[in-house]
């Protein structure tokens, strides 16, 4: 009879950064811009490809702001997209699948020579023979593309993406406000524990997707290793989010559905993802401004003057 070891992990909510001495005269000075494939971004951060938090204008007002973006892959002409993108002098990310319908995707780019600078592969648990043969397709048609693969949760999956060709790793299964996949699996492991064993299994740089909660939860993903962050409900209510806008008493509210929701599916089949009403919050530019402004903060509380000194920050458990 096998005996199942039980390892405590963590979640965001379960450490706090140690304060080290700061080194500049204003947190105004620190720069928060990264470095992520051939580009560089305004935040190590950005917005789930998400039916209910992204469309076409909020990738076109993320990307004229100098922040990062993957286009959902729902329901969407890649080569339309990309041409739009590319014809405004902005650069195109899209997502992709597994399935026939994205090899047709795939071939319909190369015969249009259309090519996307950015292709995240999309899908609950990237750590699949499906997606390995997706992965070797997509390098051998687009080997110029900078290729995310996700989502995985262990160091082992990090690694065999990584093998097969990934430019970076989307780490995170069940971590989303609007994902119930641990309630109908059984299955999840807490973003702090998996962003660490991820970050520390590979090269490639690691995404941490899913389960910020507050600000400061991106500068924890980012101590913990992850180079870039995800997230979904942070960026869900305003009026650049994709999803539906509902008054309800002289409130006013914005869905937010998971991508695995009846909602987004358009039937109960495999459902691991619910719909909720967040509420409206106006134009998101204050929360990029304050978003930054914060993350100035964590540098200067991490004793750096850039992003790479949040890397290894000494953390305490609650």
């Amino acid at each position: 009879m096998s005996i199942v070891t039980i390892t405590p992990e963590l979640n965001y909510g379960d450490v706090y950064l140690v304060p080290q001495k700061t080194v500049v005269d204003s947190r105004k000075e620190c720069d928060t811009s990264v470095q992520f494939g051939p580009r560089r971004f305004t935040m190590p951060v950005y917005a789930s490809n998400m039916k209910s938090v992204i469309n076409e204008a909020t990738c076109r007002h993320f990307a004229s702001r100098g922040w990062f973006y993957t286009m959902h892959r729902f329901n969407v002409d890649p080569v339309a997209f990309c041409r739009r993108m590319h014809d405004e002098g902005l650069f195109a990310s899209i997502s992709i699948g597994v399935n026939d319908d994205t090899y047709a995707q795939l071939d319909e780019l190369r015969a249009a020579s259309v090519k996307p600078e950015y292709i995240t592969l999309d899908i609950a648990n990237a750590w699949c023979v499906k997606a390995e043969r997706m992965i070797g397709h997509v390098k051998k048609l687009f080997p110029d593309s900078f290729l995310i693969g996700g989502n995985i949760a262990t160091p082992e999956a990090a690694r065999d993406l990584e093998s097969w060709g990934c430019d970076a790793i989307k780490a995170g299964i069940a971590g989303g406000r609007v994902c119930i996949t641990k309630n109908k699996t059984g299955f999840h492991r807490p973003m702090v524990s998996t962003t660490l064993d991820c970050a520390a299994a590979v090269k490639v740089p690691v995404i941490a997707d899913g389960g910020i909660s507050e600000h400061g939860d991106i500068a924890k993903a980012l101590a913990c290793g992850a180079a870039m962050v995800m997230a979904g409900s942070l960026f869900a209510g305003y009026d650049e989010s994709a999803g539906g806008l509902i008054e309800i008493d002289g409130k006013h509210y914005k869905e937010y559905f998971g991508s695995a929701s009846e909602h987004n599916k358009g039937a109960y089949v495999n459902v691991e993802g619910k719909k909720i009403l967040v509420p409206y919050k106006g134009s998101i530019e204050k929360l990029l401004v304050e978003l930054q402004e914060d993350l100035q903060s964590s540098i200067s509380y991490a004793g750096g003057r850039d992003v790479s000194a949040l890397k290894g920050t000494p953390m305490v458990r609650v």
